[in-house]
C-alpha cells in the first residue's frame, strides 16, 4: 500500500482533478464530507454493513458526514475523528479571575480582550478562506441558536440568531485580536498557540502535541475546555469534528474489493490508530477502542507525557458535543460545496472589517447559499426546498 500525504488545502482540487481524469487513487480521504463528489464515488454501503457487524454501530455524526438520506447512499466511509475542544493558556485566564477558561462566549470576549489589553496576548479565531475559520464559524452561530440549514436542508441563516453570531465576532475581532486572522491558513492558530502568542484558540489537540516536543513550557500551560455556550443556551455549546477522516472510493478504481477490505482492515486496527496519533483519533466505531472514553482510561491516563495526566479528560464527552458538517442536517453537496469556499469567513470577517453591518454581510451570504443549494437540488442530490 502507498500512502501519499498532501496538503488538507490541495486535497479537494486534487480529488476534482482524478475525477476530471478518471484516474488516480483507489482510496481518497479529506478531514471533512465532500459530499458534492457523490455521484463520482463507489456506495459503500456494504461496508459500513460489513463493519458495523464486525465492531458494533458507527457513531451518528460519522453517519450524518458520510450518508446521504436522499439518496440513500454511503458516499464515504468514516473511519474516525479528532474532536475540537478549546485550547487555552492557564496561566493567561488566572489572572483574569477564570482559571479553568472561559466557559461561555461571554467570558471569552471580557476575558479575551482584558489579557490583550493587560497582557498583550491575543486569542486566535481565524475569518479567513480556510477550514477551521470555517468550521469556527459553524460552531458560533450554533451557538448563537443559528445554522445554515435546518434538519430538512432548507436555509436558515438570515436569521436573527445568525446575525446576532456575527455581531459577537465583530466584537471579539475589535476586543482581543488583531488583523492577522484574515490571512490565515489552517496551521496559524496552531503556530500562534506554539509560540506562546494565544489565550486561546478552536482546535483538536495537535498544537498542543507540538508544544510538548518544541516548547514543553508552553504545553505545560494549556489546557482543554468543551466548547462554549452562547445564546442558543447549553444544549447548543457545538463543534464539528476538527478532523473528520471520510474515506471515498472512486468509481473509477481498479482495485474496489482492495481498498474496502484496507479500510476493514483499518477499522479492526483502530486501537493502534489511537495510540499511534496520540489520542489524536477517536474511533467511529467506539467499540473498536475499548475503554478509551471510560471513566479512569487512557484520558485520564494520558501516557504520552501531560501533566496533569489526566489533562485530556475533558475530551471523554466529546462524542456529546461534536456534530456533523451541516447539523442540523445532514453533510450534503450544498453544505460541501460552501465550506470549500469562503462564504462563512468572508460573512464574519466583513462584519469585523466594518466593510457591512452583520445584516448585510449574512444577507450577502444567503444569496451564495441560496444558490448552493438550488444547484444541488436540481442534481437530486438533496432535499428541503420546502
Amino acid at each position: 500500500v502507498t500512502v501519499d500525504r498532501v496538503n488538507t488545502a490541495e486535497v479537494p482540487p486534487g480529488i476534482a482533478a482524478e475525477v476530471g481524469a478518471q484516474q488516480g487513487h483507489d482510496i481518497v480521504e479529506h478531514i471533512a464530507s465532500l459530499p458534492q463528489y457523490e455521484k463520482a464515488m463507489l456506495d459503500l454501503t456494504d461496508l459500513v454493513e460489513e463493519a458495523t457487524k464486525r465492531h458494533g454501530t458507527q457513531i451518528d455524526m460519522a453517519k450524518a458526514n458520510s450518508y446521504n438520506p436522499t439518496t440513500n447512499v454511503y458516499y464515504g466511509f468514516c473511519h474516525g475523528y479528532a474532536p475540537d475542544p478549546a485550547n487555552y493558556r492557564k496561566s493567561l485566564w488566572e489572572q483574569v479571575d477564570l482559571p479553568n477558561g472561559p466557559t461561555t462566549y461571554d467570558e471569552l470576549l471580557e476575558g479575551g480582550s482584558r489579557i490583550k489589553e493587560e497582557q498583550g496576548i491575543q486569542l486566535g479565531i481565524g475569518m479567513s478562506n480556510e477550514i477551521d475559520s470555517k468550521m469556527a464559524a459553524q460552531a458560533i452561530m450554533w451557538a448563537f441558536g443559528g445554522a445554515i440549514q435546518d434538519e430538512n436542508e432548507n436555509v436558515t441563516i438570515n436569521t436573527p440568531e445568525n446575525i446576532a453570531a456575527v455581531e459577537y465576532m465583530a466584537e471579539l475581532f475589535a476586543g482581543a485580536m488583531t488583523a492577522e486572522v484574515f490571512g490565515w491558513n489552517a496551521a496559524s492558530n496552531n503556530q500562534l498557540m506554539v509560540a506562546g502568542q494565544a489565550s486561546y484558540i478552536l482546535n483538536s489537540i495537535s498544537a498542543y502535541r507540538t508544544a510538548q516536543q518544541q516548547l514543553p513550557d508552553v504545553a505545560a500551560d494549556i489546557y482543554f475546555q468543551t466548547p462554549l455556550v452562547g445564546g442558543g443556551g447549553p444544549e447548543r455549546a457545538l463543534a464539528h469534528g476538527h478532523a473528520v477522516f471520510i474515506s471515498m472510493i472512486p468509481q473509477y478504481s481498479q482495485n474496489q474489493d482492495t481498498a474496502k477490505e484496507f479500510l476493514l482492515h483499518l477499522t479492526a486496527n483502530y486501537a493502534e490508530a489511537a495510540n499511534q496519533s496520540e489520542y489524536y483519533n477517536f474511533p467511529a466505531f467506539p467499540q473498536t477502542v475499548e475503554g478509551f472514553t471510560d471513566e479512569g482510561g487512557p484520558l485520564d491516563n494520558d501516557e504520552f507525557g501531560s501533566e496533569p495526566p489526566d489533562k485530556l479528560g475533558i475530551l471523554k464527552t466529546a462524542e456529546d458535543w461534536t456534530r456533523n458538517l451541516g447539523w442540523p442536517g445532514p453533510a450534503n453537496a450544498a453544505i460541501g460545496e460552501i465550506f470549500g469556499l469562503p462564504t462563512l469567513p468572508n460573512m464574519m470577517a466583513k462584519a469585523a472589517r466594518e466593510e457591512m453591518s452583520a445584516q448585510q454581510a449574512v444577507a450577502e451570504a444567503e444569496t451564495e447559499i441560496n444558490a448552493i443549494f438550488e444547484k444541488w437540488r436540481a442534481e437530486g442530490l438533496m432535499g428541503g426546498g420546502q
